[in-house]
């Protein structure tokens, strides 16, 4: 079979085609047809060397979630079987861009007939995030909190899931990105220089907690807007965010919060912004689209004969998500 990646860390010159042989599951794994994977800005983290401790079995296909059709399961493994659409995270040391791809059982759900496989590529990653972030502040209705870098995957998520949830919230983004970020339900705010300035203006008091997904530059700046007391995370700068009472967060990973994404948006209540999707064959383009850093909510590759022009942008994902904020910060992540 065919994946997509790399033998040998190092900047995208590294990324290649491999033929290998079609993998069997292990215990607590799933072999599916990979109908559409993610691709999210920690797998060139772990392309270059930069997360040793992701799991790596070389030569490994980019990519850490995916959606398909379960052609074999593992031992141990009850729940699935064969023919039933899942999606889920992979399973250690393998990667998403493949035709055939491992995923662990126990990171994996079954795929809503109403969810597409596209939508749920973005699940384990962003989506996922997203909700552990929200779970694990833990806001009332009525409380007020700052997204800085409101547009990317993990962003686009976090506006929407906390705003279902009745919570105020103020995103930073790019100015090209404020329609958007008003049709989810935020205040947008100007990024660049002096955006907390032009942040303080639109709250009334201050924030009740600040999540970064930017950098310890912009964390450090948006801190003033917190108040005493208020709960800070970062994604981007986790030790930054410890210097000042706050941390990262620890990823759950499980079926269940996997399935309660899916049925969010099932039942429409949440709407993934998907603004680039690549066929197969294309993966190096997608893979360059999100390093770049300029990529909107998130970019997808797919199997199906469906998949959106590189530069193309659907209606549903223009009116459902918002967009990144064009920076890619060296300690961003995705996760």
């Amino acid at each position: 079979m065919r994946i997509y990646g790399y033998d040998h860390h190092g900047p995208a010159e590294v990324q290649q085609w491999f033929d290998v042989p079609e993998p069997a599951p292990g215990p607590g794994e799933l072999l599916v047809a990979m109908r559409a994977a993610g691709v999210n800005p920690a797998d060139i983290k772990v392309r270059n060397g930069q997360r040793p401790e992701v799991a790596e079995t070389l030569p490994m296909a980019l990519g850490r979630e995916a959606a398909g059709t379960v052609l074999a399961v593992g031992d141990g493994v009850t729940g699935f079987a064969v023919g039933d659409e899942v999606f889920g995270a992979t399973a250690p040391g393998t990667g998403g861009l493949a035709e055939r791809v491992l995923l662990s059982a126990a990171s994996s759900a079954h795929r809503p007939d109403s969810v597409g496989p596209d939508q749920a590529a973005c699940i384990s990653v962003s989506l996922g995030t997203a909700r552990d972030v929200l779970d694990d502040l833990d806001l009332p209705a009525g409380a007020t909190l700052l997204v800085i870098g409101a547009g990317g995957g993990v962003g686009t998520g976090l506006v929407r899931m906390a705003v279902h949830r009745g919570i105020t919230v103020v995103g930073v983004a790019s100015p090209e990105k404020a329609e958007l970020l008003t049709d989810s339900g935020a205040v947008p705010i100007a990024s660049g220089p002096g955006w907390p300035v032009r942040a303080a203006d639109e709250v009334a008091g201050q924030v009740d907690a600040l999540v970064d997904l930017v950098g310890e530059a912009e964390l450090e700046a948006g801190l003033p807007l917190l108040r005493p007391g208020g709960r800070v995370i970062s994604l981007a700068a986790p030790a930054a965010a410890t210097g000042h009472g706050g941390g990262g967060i620890t990823r759950r990973r499980t079926t269940e919060v996997f399935e309660a994404v899916a049925h969010d948006i099932a039942t429409k209540t949440l709407h993934p912004v998907i603004s680039r999707s690549f066929a197969f064959e294309r993966a190096a383009e997608a893979i360059a689209a999100v390093e770049a850093g300029h990529a909107t909510g998130n970019i997808v590759v797919t199997m199906d004969d469906a998949s959106m022009d590189d530069a193309s942008m659907d209606d549903a994902s223009m009116d459902d998500g918002t967009m990144d904020n064009g920076t890619m910060d060296n300690g961003r992540t995705d996760r």
